[in-house]
């Protein structure tokens, strides 16, 4: 029988552990928080007395503390593949509306466009697409916002204004000339 000693986690059935005394156990672990012997005596109908032997035999604490932890360790990783399904997620969403957004743009004449609008559509753009992929920096130092990350380019002054318009100029016209080229 020493060859058949296998290597369970602390949650599951132990060697030596009678399938009573982990049924017992099992009840105990899944109570959570609040889980006790007492509860546990009542719940599978044995003496306290019995179930406070197997606990002490059968490390119960160390065992359910092993079993939160790892039920903790879980939920983490689960956590952490919701955040990075929803940053994808975002991210074509945020790709699928700069696209509209271009597309639309290039049936707009800029010179029509107010320099408030313009700044306002690239930063708005831009943001999305920066925080679907986890880059949460505006980008845009030194410029004034409304507290959402929308550059407010009425706090600009004119020479601020003017630089952030030629940027943007230069930039809408890169992305044309890439959008115009993937077609």
């Amino acid at each position: 029988m020493a060859g058949d000693h296998t290597t369970n986690d602390p949650w599951e059935r132990q060697d030596r552990e009678s399938p009573a005394a982990f049924s017992a156990f099992a009840a105990y672990r899944d109570m959570g928080p609040a889980r006790s012997i007492t509860k546990v005596a009542r719940q599978v109908d044995k003496s306290r007395t019995l179930i406070g032997r197997w606990s002490r035999a059968h490390a119960w604490v160390l065992r359910a503390q092993a079993f939160d932890r790892e039920q903790d360790r879980l939920f983490a990783a689960e956590q952490r593949q919701a955040r990075k399904e929803a940053a994808r997620r975002h991210a074509k969403l945020a790709q699928a509306f700069l696209g509209k957004a271009v597309a639309r743009l290039q049936t707009l004449d800029p010179r029509e466009l107010t320099p408030s609008d313009l700044l306002r559509y690239f930063a708005t753009a831009a943001e999305i697409e920066r925080r679907a992929v986890g880059d949460d920096l505006v980008g845009l130092e030194h410029a004034a916002t409304d507290g959402s990350g929308v550059v407010d380019a009425e706090a600009l002054t004119d020479e601020e204004r003017k630089a952030r318009m030629q940027q943007l100029r230069r930039e809408l016209e890169r992305r044309i000339g890439q959008e115009g080229g993937a077609t």
